[in-house]
């Protein structure tokens, strides 16, 4: 599995069939998905098999990454980017299991995903949208330096999209945490 880089805490690695139970669990906790427009995996199985298919990483050379805690090696959700070709947009998303909510990792993940778009993927601009009641996504969004673009609607909810470009990303990014891009 390829790594695309590491910060203090934290490294972000493709997705492997091996994540079918990561993805499941993460998946079947009505919390986690509640803005997301996702169901949950029916099965492991299910899980596995999605991402045995995933074919954004083969495609685009971006996707939807492991993060994994570097002191513990487990796995605490995804954070990555994701290419829409009818768009030809990238966008930045993340997923947290719940115990690992408010402790700065999703923030941190999406740095090191964003400069690895911006450094290695030679990206002009990258989007991120969510739910207009998902708060937490919200701050990490601002706090990531996006500017707001537009409302929308989808899977029945009022929607925001933002954007960042790189020279902006480059002038907010943090100076005080290190960050390696593979």
């Amino acid at each position: 599995m390829k790594h695309i880089g590491q910060t203090p805490r934290l490294t972000l690695r493709e997705t492997s069939p091996l994540d079918g139970n990561m993805f499941y669990q993460l998946n079947s906790d009505p919390d986690v998905i509640k803005y997301t427009g996702d169901a949950p995996f029916d099965s492991v199985a299910d899980a596995s098999q999605f991402l045995a298919d995933y074919d954004q990483f083969r495609k685009y050379n971006r996707g939807r990454w492991a993060i994994v805690e570097r002191s513990t090696k487990e796995v605490l959700g995804w954070c990555g980017l994701k290419y829409h070709a009818d768009s030809r947009e990238t966008d930045l998303g993340f997923r947290l299991h719940q115990k690992y909510w408010n402790k700065g990792y999703a923030t941190e993940a999406s740095h090191l995903a964003l400069q690895y778009g911006f450094r290695r993927l030679c990206l002009d601009t990258v989007i991120t949208r969510a739910v207009k009641e998902n708060t937490a996504s919200l701050r990490v969004i601002d706090k990531l330096g996006y500017e707001y673009e537009h409302d929308f609607d989808d899977h029945g909810s009022r929607c925001e999209q933002h954007r960042i470009d790189k020279y902006s990303y480059v002038l907010r990014s943090p100076d005080d945490m290190e960050i390696k891009v593979y």
